[in-house]
């Protein structure tokens, strides 16, 4: 105990936790827009499940470093004139989801251009509880993913597990109290969704990057590379910036 009260640790402590938040940007936005389907009264119970969730997840998979790591290991080896791969069990995890958030954010996108709902249709208890079923588990199984490469960055960073036990547990409290202004922010600037969701597109896309290059894939002699997440990052907080500047126009005229 006493080690955490050290000069080096209080400095991981502030960095991984400032990771966390960071790299759970992308979750806050899946979950804001998953639970704006949901009455108003339910949004800040499913958001404060799904950061719940995804603590929980964090915390499981600190508990289980080793099987972390053998997910890393290639479970194949294919070799073929055209393709070449080795994938592994990470790899997989993070191609399942990129593929599930690129789906979501398309279909959602869809939805807000082409689907009008009749503000007369009283929303139903049964259909009600349904739709915050569907909204955990769309959130439950995002952050697997995210869980897993927020972890696996967490681990290269401190190698002291309580520290990165801490860390998760303050960020998580931090989205939680943020989550909620963020949230209806978001829910109230249609704009604001449709960037989300685009978002949401180019991390699904970066997922899929990613698992293409942990599995080496090579197609016709040439390797996938990784894609910089600071790039990524960069785009959205730019695009952020722009659309505020967007808001304070149209408020002004």
């Amino acid at each position: 105990m006493s080690s955490i009260f050290t000069l080096d640790a209080i400095v991981s402590l502030i960095t991984l936790t400032f990771l966390e938040i960071v790299l759970g940007i992308d979750n806050i936005i899946f979950i804001s827009i998953a639970s704006s389907k949901l009455p108003k009264e339910e949004r800040g119970k499913a958001r404060n499940i799904g950061l719940f969730l995804a603590m929980g997840f964090r915390i499981l998979l600190l508990f289980g470093i080793s099987f972390l790591i053998s997910l890393q290991e290639p479970f194949l080896h294919f070799h073929s004139t055209f393709i070449q791969a080795a994938p592994s069990g990470q790899a997989v995890i993070l191609f399942l989801g990129g593929l599930f958030l690129i789906y979501k954010a398309t279909n959602e996108i869809y939805e807000k251009i082409e689907h009008v709902e009749s503000p007369l249709d009283p929303i139903e208890k049964p259909n009600a509880t349904k739709k915050m079923m569907n909204v955990v588990i769309q959130i439950a199984v995002i952050n697997l993913v995210f869980s897993i490469d927020s972890i696996l960055t967490a681990i290269g960073l401190s190698d002291q597990i309580f520290i990165m036990i801490i860390a998760v547990i303050l960020s998580a409290l931090i989205m939680m109290l943020f989550s909620g202004p963020v949230g209806d922010f978001v829910n109230n600037h249609p704009s604001l969704q449709v960037l989300g969701l685009s978002f949401l597109i180019m991390i699904g896309f970066m997922l899929i990057a990613e698992a293409s290059h942990n599995s080496e894939l090579s197609i016709l002699g040439n390797h996938i590379g990784a894609i910089p997440k600071g790039y990524l990052y960069f785009a959205i907080a730019f695009s952020v910036g722009v659309e505020f500047l967007n808001i304070k126009i149209r408020k002004r005229s």
